[in-house]
């Protein structure tokens, strides 16, 4: 025993001589990429023997490894790629296996090493947690970031900030706004929302508004590390904001495509809007609509493709897959149906639909649960009340209609979004905060154009913070937007 002590002490002071310590300093620049840096301390371990491997010379280092193993073998050298492919391996099979304890501070009193000609290599672990090592180099990637990752980095401000789709006017106070700059930065990082719609008056060039959509993506992304929802109303006919400004394709009003029922012709629509659409800059397009024209006094007129539910139905599923399949969000509106309204949630402070569930199941909803088949993204929610529901408030405010039938009984599970609450069927009735409020708890996920989206959005927050409005509510919506979001590539880093 005594002999085998004097050994290890005589071994011990020959490695400590000839180069191990409990601080590594990195000689070799092209290994700057391991997982060791030149000020970082480890932790030692005992040390392990290295089968069948030559005596290392004493004037050279001895090498620095991770404890990935307990014989290293003498192969080969690895490559980049095979150390990944090592590493993830390690993942796969390690996950369950338990970090051995650090010994080092008690000398390892009880260790006895074996004597033998045998060369031995220094062994260590990192004092971080880490659960994945590699033998000689480890390669570090970016990976994209993912939903999840972004949902639990963001601040709760942040994260109701992507509940809300303003103008760029309301960002800065300035009308009209045709390009940004450090006024609308410092406004998004204040107040980082989760998307901006344009109108007419925002549409100058081509050139303009690619320039001034990119710059504001860029803002967007400094200030919370996620881009922007981008939208407009693209419908064709009367509402065509870029046709009728940049010389977009222009399309005939609805009504008309309505008649001839071509389910190709529809997806043309779509597939050319938004080609034209994404040159731009433009990932939404609140379109198509999707009201049945039940009653000649709607305010949508020509806008409706048909008073016949099943044409509507065809002709928006048409239009919706156009537009999704060539990378452009499409919008089904307005959720539960405007085409029986007698009104204009525009200029009336209340609108009032009297219509039954088995109307509304047999008609309204056709179209809209076609367009949920077909996999649409958004489904724009009215300012309506519908009798039936009993509740006698806008549908966007509605848990009866927004939780009960969009997700309930049509099975959505996309982005509802209000329509414009600057509409006085809202903004003289309810306050930004109140109505706000009130369409979260409804279960929309993204309130657009509220009269004073800062006031709202404070307002949401407080709510949170005080128990009113569950957390986990503002989640489920932050992580739909963020998947869309995802699909889009507006998560990358």
């Amino acid at each position: 025993m005594k002999y085998r002590k004097i050994t290890a002490v005589l071994l011990g002071l020959s490695l400590f001589l000839s180069g191990c310590g409990g601080t590594v300093e990195q000689k070799d620049s092209k290994t700057d990429n391991t997982d060791i840096t030149s000020s970082q301390e480890v932790a030692t371990e005992p040390l392990t023997e290295l089968t069948d491997a030559p005596k290392a010379p004493e004037t050279e280092p001895v090498t620095v490894t991770e404890a990935a193993t307990a014989a290293p073998t003498t192969e080969e050298p690895q490559t980049a790629a095979q150390t990944v492919n090592n590493t993830e391996n390690s993942n796969n099979s390690g996950a369950d296996e338990q970090p051995q304890e650090n010994n080092s501070e008690s000398g390892n009193e009880d260790y006895q090493p074996t004597v033998t000609t045998a060369a031995y290599v220094h062994t260590s672990k990192r004092t971080t947690a880490c659960t994945t090592t590699t033998k000689h180099i480890t390669t570090t990637t970016t990976a994209k970031a993912t939903p999840k990752d972004v949902l639990k980095n963001m601040t709760l401000k942040q994260k109701v900030c992507q509940m809300f789709m303003v103008t760029p006017e309301a960002i800065t106070g300035i009308s009209p706004m045709t390009e940004v700059g450090n006024g609308t930065k410092n406004a998004m990082n204040d107040y980082p929302v989760g998307g901006i719609i344009y109108f007419s008056q925002n549409l100058s060039s081509r050139n303009q508004i690619k320039t001034m959509i990119s710059n504001t993506q860029g803002f967007s992304r400094e200030a919370c590390g996620v881009g922007l929802f981008i939208g407009v109303d693209e419908e064709g006919g009367k509402v065509a904001r870029c046709a009728q400004n940049l010389g977009t394709t222009a399309f005939k009003p609805m009504e008309q495509y309505g008649k001839e029922n071509n389910y190709k012709t529809a997806y043309d629509i779509g597939a050319t809007l938004a080609k034209d659409l994404s040159s731009l800059g433009f990932n939404v397009d609140f379109a198509p609509v999707a009201d049945v024209n039940i009653d000649s006094g709607n305010e949508l007129g020509d806008r409706i493709f048909s008073s016949d539910a099943n044409v509507v139905a065809n002709m928006v599923s048409g239009i919706s897959k156009g537009l999704q399949d060539n990378g452009v969000s499409a919008t089904l509106k307005h959720f539960p149906g405007l085409g029986a309204e007698n009104g204009n949630t525009h200029t009336n402070s209340t609108v009032i639909i009297d219509r039954t569930l088995e109307q509304l199941r047999n008609t309204e909803f056709v179209p809209f649960k076609k367009g949920i088949d077909s996999g649409t993204d958004f489904i724009m929610v009215g300012h309506q009340s519908v009798t039936s529901f009993g509740d006698e408030l806008p549908c966007d405010l509605s848990y009866k209609a927004v939780t009960e039938m969009l997700r309930g009984e049509l099975g959505f599970d996309g982005i509802a979004i209000t329509d414009a609450q600057q509409m006085n069927t809202i903004s003289k009735v309810y306050t930004s905060g109140e109505a706000a409020k009130l369409s979260i708890k409804a279960g929309m996920d993204i309130i657009l154009m509220p009269v004073d989206y800062r006031a709202a959005i404070d307002e949401v927050c407080r709510a949170v913070e005080s128990g009113e409005i569950p957390e986990s509510r503002i989640d489920e919506s932050v992580m739909r937007i963020l998947m869309r979001k995802n699909r889009l590539g507006l998560l990358k880093k």
